[in-house]
């Protein structure tokens, strides 16, 4: 991953940090991370300072945010649930999120490009991307919540 992480870096026009592969290593196979699991998956310590390159706390979120800009990982933010971030970019997927245990599973979109959505109106807005959330219950917590038969 760390060559991956580098050539992508270099293509969005980033300098090729450790710090910055330490990130995009902590997101590979972890999607819809909180900065907070990240943070423990790199292993920044209490004092602030990880072996990662020196990444502090302040740092993770630097690079987060660099991250975020260049395009190379995602931020969404489900109401009630701290930023979350992952790999998947540049498609316009949205989000289930589970309201029993936060569990988030990427949908697809359904009807093609981006926005794939369109509103009623524009407001003079050049539209790009739509960001839908749809809430409910994962197969767990819904079994949890169902009475158990007699």
């Amino acid at each position: 991953m760390d060559q991956v992480a580098a050539g992508m870096l270099r293509a969005k026009g980033l300098r090729s940090t450790v710090q910055r592969r330490s990130v995009l290593a902590a997101l590979q196979g972890h999607p819809h991370s909180t900065a907070a699991e990240l943070e423990s998956r790199i292993g920044i310590a209490s004092g602030g300072k990880t072996s990662s390159g020196g990444l502090s706390r302040q740092g993770l979120y630097n690079v987060l945010d660099d991250l975020t800009q260049a395009e190379l990982i995602r931020c969404i933010e489900p109401a009630g649930s701290p930023a979350r971030y992952e790999l998947r970019v540049g498609d316009n997927h949205h989000h289930l999120v589970c309201r029993g245990c936060g569990q988030i599973e990427d949908i697809d979109c359904s009807t093609g490009q981006a926005p794939c959505l369109e509103p009623f109106e524009h407001k003079g807005f050049t539209i790009d991307e739509a960001e839908i959330i749809w809430w409910g219950l994962c197969e767990s917590c819904h079994s949890a919540r169902q009475p158990a038969d007699r």
